[in-house]
Order: C-alpha cells, then structure tokens, then sequence
C-alpha cells in the first residue's frame, strides 16, 4: 500500500489526523463454502487476503480494502461501499497513537501551563508529578462530533482510582489540531465557559476549592506481605497429552484452529470432536459498559472495546500466574496503529488443567458396591486483555465429555470519578473523595454451530407443571413436571431478549437422530448475570442493539459477520453495523446455516473491596456448549482417565486405576526458566 503512489500514505508510526495513515492490517477471513469445500472436499484453498483500513484525514474519510494474495500482494481493491453502503466519515476513526501525542501537547500548553498556579495548589501538579488523562467515549453526543472530555488523575500506579476532580471538553473534530479548542471545564463538580473562565472565578474566590493533601498510593499491587512458600503447582507427569502446531491444537478427541484478532480478539475454527465439526467458528465479537456518573467523564460513557482492539492489548503473560507455570505459550503478531508489525511474545497459553472437581462420579453404597470415577481434566485455550483500566481473561475450554466453554473473567481496576454532592446515587465511595462508578459489562460471542452438516434447526425445551389424575387413585389429582418442546422457525422468533422469559434449553439440532430416537443436538447453556440494557430509544443504542438479546438465531450471511465493528464506538448515532438488522428480514432458520449471537456479563456495582483492584470471583459469564442426544451415550466414558475401585479387587492394582501407580511412573518435572518481554510492546506516545 506505501508504494500506491496515489494513495499518499504517511510512513509515519505517529502521523499526524491530517495525513493518511494505515491503521490496521488483519486477516480477511474467505467465505464460509469457499473453506468448507477445502476441508471437506478437497478443493483447492482459498486465497488468503489482507484487510487493510486506511484513515485519509486529507479527505476526510476512512476507506478499507482487501490486498492480495498473501503473502506477496499484488491486488489491493476498495471495498468500503461495497461493504457499507456509504462512505465512512473520518470522525467515526479511534484515536490513534499519533492524535494522542498531539492531544498531549494541546493538554499542556492549553491547560497544563494556563493553569499552572491553581493544578499545584489543587492537586500537587509539578512538572515532575504531573497529572494523567483517561477519556470518557462516546466523543460527543450526535453523529460526526468529536468532544471528549478528558479526567485527570494523580500520576499514581493505578491511577483509574486516583480522581482529582478536574475535567475538560476539548473539540477535536478538525483534523488541523491548531482548530483543536475547549468547550467546557469542570473543577470540584463547578463548570466553567473557558480556562480563563475557572482562572477569574479562582482568583476572586467566588468557587468552592480543593485544597491539596498528599495521599498514599492505595491502588499499588506491589506486594504488602514478602513472599513466604509457594502456592500448588501442577505439572504433566508423563509429558503434554496435547501439541500445538502453529495455529493447529490436538488433544485427546478434540483438534481446532486458533487466531486472535487486533479488533474483536480470540476466535477458534473448525472445532472437532472425534473428527465430527461440532462447529465453524467461536469467537468474541465485543465487550461493552455502560457507567453511570454525575460528572461529565464518566455521565455519557458507554465504551465498545472492538472500536479500540480487544485482541490489540494482548501482552505477554505471567508464567505461573495468567497461566499454569507449564503452559504452553504462544506469540501473536499485528499490525495496528502503528508502522511496523509488531510480535507480542507469550500472549496466548495453552494448557491442560485439572479442575479439581471430577467430572462425574459414583460411590456405590447399596448393593453392588464398588466406585467409579473420572477426573475433569480439560484443555484450556486463553489469553488476557488488558484494555486500559479493565484486564478481560478469555478463555475457551475442551471437556472430555464433549462440551465446549466460552468464558470470561475480569479484573484490572474499576473506573471512578470525583466524588460530589449527588455522587452516591452512582456507586459507592471507595477511597477518599473517590466514587467507584455503577456500569454494565456486556459480552458477545459468535456461536456458529454445525451440527453433522450445515443444515440445521433450533429448538427450546421447558417444562411445565400439569396436572394429572393418579392411575392407581383417580381420586388424587397431582402437579407433576412434563416436557415442553417447541421450534423456532424464524429470526424473528429465535431473538430471545432479556427481559423475557426464555427457555432455559436451546439447542441447535440436525435431522438426524440417535440411537434412541431423539435429534442429534448441541445445547447453548448460557452463564449471565448482566444489568439492564440500554433503552433502545437512546441514539446510542443502535451501535450495541446486539445487547438486547440473550441469544439470538440469524441464518449464516457473508453480510453479517460480526455484530459490531472498528467505528462503532464513535459512529454510535449511524453505526455501520446494527445487529438489529440481522434479524428484521426475518429470515427462515429451518434447515439453515444458524449462527447463534450469544450475550452474557455482569452488573457491576463498586465497592470497597475493588481496591486495589477487582478480582475475578463472580465477576464475569459465558456460554457452555453441551452435546444434547448427540450421541447414544456420554463420550468421556472412553476416556483413559477413568478410575473403577472394587472390593474384591486391591486399591493397589494398576489395571483400572493410574494412580495407584504414581510412585512407580513419575518423574521429578524439569520445569523452563521464568522470562518475561511483556513491556515490549506497550503503546509509547512519543513522536
């Protein structure tokens, strides 16, 4: 694309908004039959290509083009219209490294220095101990705006929970950053026309003043207590029952390929089980949050990760911590916001992983007596995303009994925001002068099951209590559970939202059936504890109309392969992808090709114990894929992880139970050498 003399591309890592600059280059995945007929038929492979998004600030517009063939282009062709319909207007781009820097300076020399004399008596400003910016999205409130307000915070580790209690409104919208101006000013919940505004006001004394005090750095995850033992580590004992061939992982029954990508992140394809497709594709779409605030920073945010790069911010993990100390990591490369593709080492791990709890088990009292069990010993695919205050960890997870979880946790630290007269109706105070920020989490996943074959149907099942005679007492009337079986036929039908009562089974199932009568189906049991959705009479509510829906059935269309997209998060009042679309056609859903849109998340609700930062438990949700009648019986019953203890047998015999052989076959684990790289690859504003 450089060598396009007419495309005028900077080569610049940190252009400036008025030049034309390559955003992101990723994968362009071929249609869905052209790959298919590869891996089933033999065909030749697809060409593979490159997407490639460009921001043309001189024009004032985004084009994206498809280039190829990889890995020696010599194509490149504009498919932006013919994706969307229209033009993409420049202000729908992300903030890119190179605004930043200019952002930056304008902070500086507009704010920073005019305001010199009231940041040090306020918050302790200095050259040396200056104050950090976070920014509340969208940037304004109708298409085609670009406001920001800015926060500042104290130049603290974790500085998301340190508010000072300063915000500006600063209009960005030209791409000449010297037509770059400030709209507005709030300082102590007090708003102010202008810089020079808030200054008269300060030195008149006509406002209510903060008064600096220094503050110990609650936020800091520097260890309080030295290291004393060490926690259980586990290890393979006879080598990894897995391997990992570029993108291509075996283990045991199971076999799938890997990508992550710079925008929406983790995905698997061709997912198999005992060499059946269970599936096509799994992969995150996006992450959204709603806050609720009284201070304009956080009172109008509503954040869509994909328009920042959920998969952009996978860095390197921490042997023994992200990830089990003999996981196997992998790296990933991207190219995005920046000049240069850039290798992130260790940023995706694999391992296998003894839950703890057995997958099934029996201890037989009565009678026959005798035990059988088989320990959960499943596969974990993860990576963790560090989108700046909240840290994502993603996971996908292989069951030996043919099941498949989508899940996610997360941590990092909570947002905030000056606490003021009115705050506490918008979450709990949680440091001094500091309001922790009520907000939803959002999740969506693609679930694009094939069940034996690409021609499938989705049905619910219930149940329902009815009433009945007793056949022994007709006299006696009881209440007793029935099934309810029910299919949905249209996509109207299959958007089940989330303030309705849905069927707590769905399942997408084939035609064919199994030994005992019943279609061979897989069920989506979906883990979610979200707060309210956003109503849809709210402009912004279109660019995450997904959201609406627990689980929603679109028959599969090239058209309609993500459910939001990279300008979302700043096109909000016109977005390029409305997942509401995907279903007003209603299609028929009945021996098609579905596609399940999957949501979950959680409310969250700040307090006290989100200092120094939020953990993991019961902060998170996803979605199981569980065989349904699939197949005669449960599958892990040939695992060889299986143990079976009689009486009349010893529990020192070999024969049904491994483990009463660890003595004789384990070996002391030769364990790597702890590295870490992971700041190589952190965003740098400098020109």
């Amino acid at each position: 694309m450089w060598r396009q003399a007419d495309l005028d591309i900077s080569h610049s890592g940190t252009a400036y908004p008025s030049e034309n600059f390559i955003f992101l280059i990723d994968l362009h995945l071929p249609p869905k039959q052209d790959v298919l007929r590869h891996l089933d038929k033999g065909a030749a492979k697809p060409e593979r290509k490159a997407k490639v998004v460009v921001f043309f600030g001189a024009e004032g517009i985004i084009k994206e083009y498809l280039v190829g063939p990889l890995p020696h282009p010599v194509r490149h062709q504009d498919v932006t219209r013919l994706k969307y319909k229209s033009d993409v207007p420049i202000t729908a781009r992300p903030v890119t490294i190179g605004e930043y820097i200019q952002l930056f300076k304008f902070i500086s020399q507009q704010v920073f220095v005019k305001l010199s004399t009231i940041l040090q008596e306020s918050f302790g400003y200095t050259e040396k101990s200056t104050l950090n910016m976070y920014e509340g999205m969208p940037r304004g409130i109708r298409s085609g705006d670009r406001e920001t307000w800015v926060s500042f915070f104290r130049d603290k580790s974790g500085f998301y929970v340190h508010p000072v209690g300063f915000e500006v409104l600063i209009d960005h919208k030209s791409t000449k950053c010297s037509d770059w101006k400030i709209l507005k000013v709030l300082y102590n919940g007090q708003y102010f026309e202008s810089i020079q505004d808030l200054k008269d006001k300060y030195q008149k004394g006509e406002i209510k003043k903060i008064v600096f005090k220094e503050s110990e750095n609650y936020a800091t995850l520097k260890p309080r207590k030295k290291p004393a033992g060490m926690a259980p580590l586990q290890y393979q004992v006879q080598g990894q029952r897995y391997s990992v061939r570029d993108n291509q992982v075996l283990y045991l029954d199971w076999s799938f390929a890997f990508g992550l990508s710079s925008l929406t992140g983790m995905r698997v394809f061709d997912i198999r089980f005992r060499g059946e497709r269970i599936a096509y594709e799994l992969s995150v779409q996006e992450a959204m949050s709603v806050y609720g605030s009284n201070t304009p920073g956080m009172m109008l945010t509503k954040f869509l990760d994909t328009s920042i790069g959920i998969g952009r911010f996978a860095h390197e993990l921490v042997r023994g911590v992200d990830c089990p100390y003999t996981a196997t990591f992998v790296d990933t490369y991207r190219y995005i916001d920046t000049n240069v593709t850039q290798r992130f080492r260790n940023s995706i791990c694999i391992f296998e992983h003894n839950t703890g709890r057995p997958l099934r088990r029996h201890f037989s009292d009565f009678f026959s007596n005798s035990y059988g069990g088989l320990v959960n010993s499943v596969l974990v695919f993860r990576t963790i995303t560090a989108i700046g205050n909240y840290d994502y960890m993603w996971d996908f997870v292989f069951y030996q009994s043919g099941s498949v979880e989508a899940k996610v946790h997360a941590t990092g630290y909570i947002s905030s925001s000056y606490k003021i007269d009115g705050s506490l109706q918008f979450g709990h105070q949680v440091a001094e002068n500091t309001l922790g920020n009520i907000h939803t989490h959002f999740i969506n996943f693609k679930v694009d099951l094939d069940v034996l074959g690409t021609r499938n149907m989705f049905l619910t099942k219930d149940m329902e209590f009815h009433k009945v005679s007793l056949p022994w007492k007709p006299e006696v009337e009881v209440q007793i559970p029935r099934l309810v079986e029910k299919q949905l036929k249209t996509e109207g039908e299959a958007a089940l939202r989330y303030n309705t009562k849905i069927p707590r089974y769905l399942h997408i199932a084939s035609n064919q059936t199994n030994k005992w009568g019943h279609q061979r189906s897989y069920r989506m049991q979906v883990i979610s504890f979200t707060g309210d959705h956003l109503p849809e009479s709210v402009p912004e509510e279109r660019s995450m109309s997904w959201a609406r829906y627990k689980v929603a059935i679109t028959k599969y269309k090239e058209e309609e392969l993500t459910s939001s997209n990279l300008y979302s998060q700043n096109e909000m009042w016109s977005p390029k992808v409305d997942f509401s679309e995907f279903i007003k056609d209603n299609e028929s859903i009945e021996n098609e090709d579905l596609v399940a849109w999957i949501t979950t998340g959680f409310l969250h609700i700040p307090h006290a114990e989100d200092i120094p930062n939020t953990v993991t438990v019961g902060n998170g949700g996803g979605v199981i894929l569980r065989p349904h009648n699939y197949f005669n019986e449960d599958p892990s019953v040939h695992s060889p992880d299986a143990m079976y203890l009689h009486p009349d047998v010893s529990p020192n015999s070999c024969e049904n139970n491994r483990v009463a052989c660890l003595e004789k076959e384990v070996c002391t684990p030769s364990l790597p050498k702890f590295t870490y790289n992971g700041f190589e690859g952190v965003m740098k504003f400098e020109d």
